[in-house]
């Protein structure tokens, strides 16, 4: 009777029962978040790559959705190497892309901008007063 009691206890303890009911769920929650980090950098990968056919993608697609931990097994086995240099490749182009158009619309300089006013005034677009009130506004 003393066995049937002590199990009908244990049952009754609840989800956070005991300690090592704890460390199994946070072991299950950390296994779930690090697949789902491993799932988005696999299709991360899957479209950032040019070189592979669109069918290619689908079916790696597919496999996921199927048999997801071989497939990204497989697929990190197979195709990993690349997946960093196709990072840095996409990475290295964003970071090109914006140093262009963060030097295309930066102020270049009052130097520079008085400069712009006198080619301006000779060219006979701007007014000398026009242009002394550029140069003001470039100098202050």
């Amino acid at each position: 009777m003393r066995i049937a009691e002590a199990t009908a206890a244990y049952e009754y303890q609840g989800f956070w029962g005991s300690f090592w009911d704890i460390i199994w769920w946070f072991l299950l929650v950390f296994v779930l978040i690090s697949y789902l980090f491993a799932l988005f950098a696999v299709i991360g990968d899957l479209f950032r790559d040019r070189k592979l056919n669109g069918w290619w993608k689908a079916l790696w697609i597919v496999l996921l959705m199927f048999v997801p931990v071989l497939t990204m097994l497989v697929y990190l086995i197979v195709r990993g190497d690349g997946m960093g240099h196709r990072l840095v490749d996409e990475t290295t182009r964003f970071q090109e892309e914006q140093d262009n158009y963060i030097r295309s619309v930066a102020s270049t300089g009052p130097a520079a901008e008085i400069a712009h006013a006198k080619s301006l005034l000779t060219d006979g677009a701007i007014t000398q007063a026009e242009y002394e009130t550029l140069k003001t506004k470039a100098l202050s």
